[in-house]
């Protein structure tokens, strides 16, 4: 299984439009060879260089295996139709979707995009952190990947 993205490379720069700099939306991915026994993905997205430790950007899952490509400008909101349902949590900044990075002047930040494939949909309420899916999710990953993305102001 493998994430990536058509507008930045692994270990690349995210293009200022997915950051608080831009449009602050998110970029779109492709998601190649996910496993048959896989019964749903979830998406991670966050920050380890952040001053006060790790940021998060973005957290989403039950989202369908048959998506290999999530678009650019996932809607912020609890639930994603155009994703058949898929659920968001809540990010570092306390708001339910996805925010872009916006790190303070410095060196490059690492925005690590981390792709889980799961045994099985998660039952867990829309606006939930990061904490709580991760806690969630283990014993049901199935395979993951992760692509990073590099952002400096």
């Amino acid at each position: 299984m493998q994430i990536s993205s058509p507008v930045f490379d692994d270990r690349g720069n995210i293009p200022p439009k997915y950051t608080c700099d831009g449009e602050d939306i998110s970029p779109p991915l492709k998601i190649s060879n996910i496993p048959t026994e896989a019964k749903s993905l979830a998406i991670v997205v966050d920050d380890p260089d952040a001053p006060g430790g790790i940021f998060d950007h973005w957290t989403i899952w039950n989202i369908s295996t048959k998506f290999t490509k999530i678009p650019e400008n996932i809607p912020e909101g609890d639930k994603v139709d155009s994703l058949n349902g898929a659920i968001q949590g809540k990010n570092g900044f306390g708001e339910i979707g996805y925010r872009g990075p916006c790190p303070p002047p410095g060196p490059d930040h690492k925005y690590r995009f981390k792709l889980y494939a799961l045994k099985d949909k998660i039952d867990l309420n829309p606006g939930v952190l990061k904490k709580d899916l991760e806690r969630k999710i283990k014993g049901l990953v199935v395979k993951k990947d992760q692509i990073t993305g590099l952002y400096d102001r």
